[in-house]
């Protein structure tokens, strides 16, 4: 981890610890707190419990997902206990938090099968021997009808509902099951199995997090301290990261791709991606944005070296490399990628251009086809293409080297 140096303490000192787990952090409850139970741990020698819970309801991850998981392993690093708790009974009620209606229920295969997705890909950050997995079902399973009341006991319904969520629904007549009612409180159960120091979760997730500190409480321990870190923003600068919004970045695409789509996103969000996305200290984020601001650094540099930072973590540091010359090669450079795909054609009569894009799915259809082509974004071995109905020659053995936009490259070879 950069820049933190080892003391003879178990723990790094207790300003080093507060000033790293607070980078990029919207909300620390509370932070004297944190600031207490970290003394408490550097004094005893035992590290804090620290839990993040995750409701497999879909099996792929992108880089938004990684930012609260992120945080965990900055936990881990500076040596606490990093808790990944699987939501598998709570996944099957479904969380509430930013739905405007009850969502379906998923089945217990639909969650195991995303669980085991989850883990393979939660481990290429957190460290699989250092990390604690737990699954909800655990303890939520072996709950008795009494003891769920119980838990019901300890909440008022008119705190539930002040709920953001709940509240809307109410004023616009959209029903709520009750089912959702007692996700929260079940949720704060698993804080209260775990005994847990502190929970991670996203800004959205701030209501839940404080109705498990209030259930701790009323099962006589210590409340957590709950850390809450900002949404990520997408490739487009201006809503959060999302697939069905296609700005997002899938931490097992290829390392080429997830490049290119790192080089888009816009200046502005560097630093917070470097504070979000990385595990560079505040001192060197600073030092790498006056770099910026005084014109040592071009912003194109900077923003390829967080490139490489993100795809190294996921990938490996041989296939960050690679992707960084390819992206110089092809888009700095206005070089041939190194490792262009070659599809294989069979000889035959002659094919209009913009057709054969279409039959080589560079483009979903002729129109958009002959559009590029006339804006003079397809090349045939680096001669620009202006007329959408030229026929390319099929009738003997051949290749060349096409490209449609900035990013397409084929090898094209015909036999």
């Amino acid at each position: 981890m950069p820049e933190l140096e080892m003391t003879e303490s178990k723990f790094k000192p207790i300003a080093e610890q507060i000033a790293y787990l607070k980078k990029g952090v919207a909300e620390i409850i509370r932070e004297e707190d944190l600031t207490a139970k970290l003394e408490q741990s550097a004094k005893t020698g035992k590290p804090l419990r620290v839990y993040l819970g995750v409701d497999p309801t879909a099996p792929d991850i992108h880089l938004g997902h990684t930012v609260v998981l992120r945080k965990l392993k900055h936990f881990q690093d500076l040596g606490h206990t990093a808790i990944f708790l699987i939501g598998d009974f709570s996944a099957m009620i479904g969380d509430p938090t930013g739905q405007s209606e009850t969502r379906p229920p998923l089945t217990r295969e639909q969650v195991d099968a995303n669980a085991k997705t989850y883990l393979a890909q939660v481990f290429k950050l957190l460290d699989p021997q250092k990390t604690e997995v737990r699954y909800n079902s655990e303890w939520l399973d072996k709950l008795s009808s009494y003891d769920v009341v119980r838990l019901c006991g300890h909440y008022r319904l008119a705190r539930m509902l002040e709920r953001e969520d709940f509240r809307s629904r109410l004023d616009n007549n959209q029903p709520i099951s009750v089912h959702e009612l007692l996700y929260p409180l079940l949720t704060a159960y698993d804080a209260v199995a775990l005994r847990s120091d502190v929970e991670i979760g996203a800004t959205e997730q701030k209501f839940n997090l404080l109705v498990h500190r209030d259930i701790q409480r009323e099962y006589g321990l210590a409340s957590e301290v709950a850390l809450t870190m900002p949404i990520l923003v997408g490739l487009d600068g201006q809503r959060k990261m999302s697939k069905s919004l296609g700005n997002y970045v899938g931490i097992t695409e290829p390392p080429g791709e997830m490049f290119g789509k790192m080089m888009s996103i816009p200046d502005a969000l560097m630093q917070p991606y470097y504070e979000l996305v990385t595990d560079r200290t505040p001192r060197e984020i600073e030092a790498l944005k006056k770099e910026v601001a005084g014109g040592a650094l071009h912003p194109m540099d900077a923003k390829m070296r967080l490139a490489r930072e993100v795809i190294a973590g996921f990938h490996g540091q041989d296939a960050a490399r690679k992707a960084a010359e390819n992206f110089q090669r092809v888009f700095r450079d206005r070089q041939v990628p190194e490792e262009a795909p070659v599809v294989k054609l069979p000889s035959g009569p002659a094919k209009k251009l913009a057709a054969l894009l279409v039959d080589l799915k560079l483009m979903a259809s002729k129109s958009e086809a002959q559009r590029l082509i006339e804006q003079g974004g397809v090349e045939i071995d680096g001669v620009r293409m202006d007329d959408p109905r030229k026929e390319i020659d099929f009738s003997k053995s051949a290749e060349f080297l096409l490209r449609a936009g900035k990013k397409k490259f084929l090898r094209v070879i015909v036999e």
